[in-house]
């Protein structure tokens, strides 16, 4: 790991750039970016400080801008791992609609920003920048919402998880699609009617796929840590630890909904789907 700069110290946008460049960043990769900011201390100029040097370091950035309050649960399908009090009164989805507060505040800058792209899917909906940008949205549905990590893929496009860790890693949860695992049921409104969307499960054991990577780097800014992955690399050994151990990636946390999945899966065996994008 490098290490560019002291614990504590002020992050400015000259050391973020710098942070990217180390990890071989220069403008020409296709990158789906996970960013927490409170892993490097102070940033000056917050969350628009990173928005813009990823917008500057690749040729195209994307980022979750999930809103889940936009989910609705109709108490006929409520299933036992659901929460037993429905969220509140539901959002209604829009371009500029705010990014859910767990997802990040630099997803959000780029939200906000009106030259970025955002795909249409009213609770699980990326926001993209740059010359690809547009083709990795389009490959979004409600059967599909992580598809965009599928166009990357097509793409030989990269991971970057800046202050995050792969718990974060949406990249995963397409694997996970790939692999056939089994889908929890959620639902939307779209075109003004309820309609039933892929949902994933829980990425809190996701740090297990660390072992099975070769191909990353990392390197330390202020006090959290940027680490670079091959997007093709984390979704073929999802689909690969899967098909040995469809529990694989299953958290054990009482009362998680991977306990549900687990449940499930004694009865349903997986069953791979097939890769749909197609970015050219």
């Amino acid at each position: 790991m490098l290490h560019l700069h002291r614990r504590n110290k002020t992050v400015h946008a000259t050391d973020v750039q710098q942070a990217l460049e180390a990890l071989g960043l220069r403008g020409k990769d296709h990158l789906m970016a996970h960013a927490s900011l409170s892993a490097f201390g102070y940033v000056h100029g917050g969350a628009e400080t990173f928005a813009e040097a990823l917008k500057t370091s690749a040729a195209t950035v994307v980022m979750p801008a999930f809103t889940y309050y936009t989910l609705v649960w109709p108490e006929p399908y409520r299933t036992p791992e659901w929460p037993p009090h429905p969220p509140g009164p539901m959002g209604s989805f829009h371009r500029f609609s705010k990014v859910s507060r767990d997802i990040g505040r630099v997803p959000q800058a780029l939200v906000d920003d009106p030259e970025a792209l955002r795909s249409q899917h009213p609770a699980l909906s990326f926001v993209a920048y740059g010359q690809r940008a547009e083709d990795v949205l389009n490959a979004q549905s409600l059967r599909e919402p992580y598809a965009p990590a599928g166009a990357l893929y097509d793409l030989a496009g990269k991971v970057l998880l800046m202050g995050t860790d792969h718990t974060s890693n949406t990249s995963i949860h397409y694997g996970e699609y790939l692999a056939g695992q089994l889908e929890l049921p959620r639902f939307v409104v779209q075109d003004g009617r309820m309609q039933e969307t892929y949902f994933p499960n829980c990425s809190a054991a996701f740090g297990r796929i660390e072992r099975h990577l070769m191909h990353k780097k990392s390197v330390r800014l202020g006090s959290g840590n940027i680490g670079l992955y091959d997007v093709q690399e984390l979704i073929d050994v999802t689909v690969l630890l899967l098909a040995r151990n469809p529990e694989a990636l299953l958290c054990h946390y009482s009362g998680c909904r991977c306990n549900y999945v687990r449940g499930l899966l004694k009865y349903h065996a997986i069953s791979p789907r097939s890769h749909q994008p197609k970015v050219q």
